[in-house]
């Protein structure tokens, strides 16, 4: 079978979509997993019946998605579960206002809710070490907001994936970006150390109620952070 040709100027958009969803049906088809190779952009033209530039805008398209991995020389490739598509779409409604860090953290309230009852549930002592160590260095490197910010984000993210449900990990750790815009904006509404030790020492009480393996008491320390994170953000002016 002839190789198709496209006219001069970019693909057709209708031609890349339906090789897009040609492309993401054989990974479903073949039950293909994470590092297996896809079938060559030549194979997928013949494949098609549509030009190299249809499937290689398609392949570009599936990267940028996160969904397939590109190498120069080497075949496309499976990849692994990734946030940044999932955080990009969170950041841009943030940035062109479709959604407002309110609603992000309301979201995320309901959500590490149930990730700490889980992990009160389901960690294993390594897991609680790291959570508790999390915790342990906010309060070490509390003098340096950008450390404890990164200490904080890392806290949440070893919670989420102490739930042993990898869906929850990959919704916490895409509201990262979002954790990083506002985050410091909420410590310094804190303006006194011991208003900040506070805030350090409802993240303790959180990873204590986890290796306590008490999922109760570790959601409602897990609400009460929430609350106070989205009130010092409201003492901040954001809406």
């Amino acid at each position: 079978m002839q190789e198709q040709t496209d006219p001069p100027g970019e693909p057709s958009p209708g031609l890349v979509s339906t090789a897009i969803q040609a492309i993401t049906q054989h990974i479903r088809s073949e039950g293909l997993a994470p590092g297996d190779p896809l079938p060559s952009e030549a194979a997928m033209t013949r494949q098609l019946n549509v030009s190299r530039t249809v499937v290689r805008e398609a392949f570009r398209s599936l990267s940028a998605m996160r969904l397939i991995d590109l190498s120069a020389g080497r075949r496309a490739t499976v990849a692994k579960l990734d946030t940044g598509a999932m955080s990009m779409v969170i950041e841009h409604g943030i940035t062109t206002q479709q959604i407002s860090v309110q609603q992000v953290y309301d979201v995320r309230r309901t959500i590490e809710m149930r990730t700490v009852a889980l992990a009160a549930l389901r960690r294993t002592k390594t897991e609680a070490a790291a959570i508790a160590d999390a915790a342990r260095l906010m309060r070490e490197n509390f003098k340096n907001p950008e450390t404890v910010m990164e200490h904080d984000i890392a806290f949440h993210e070893a919670i989420a994936a102490a739930s042993h449900n990898p869906v929850f990990s990959l919704i916490v750790t895409a509201f990262s970006g979002v954790t990083r815009r506002t985050w410091v904006i909420g410590w310094r509404t804190r303006s006194s150390d011991e208003d900040q030790l506070k805030m350090i020492k409802g993240h303790e009480d959180i990873a204590d109620a986890i290796l306590k393996g008490d999922p109760r008491l570790a959601a409602e320390h897990m609400a009460q952070h929430f609350d106070k994170s989205v009130k010092a953000l409201l003492d901040a002016g954001i809406a």
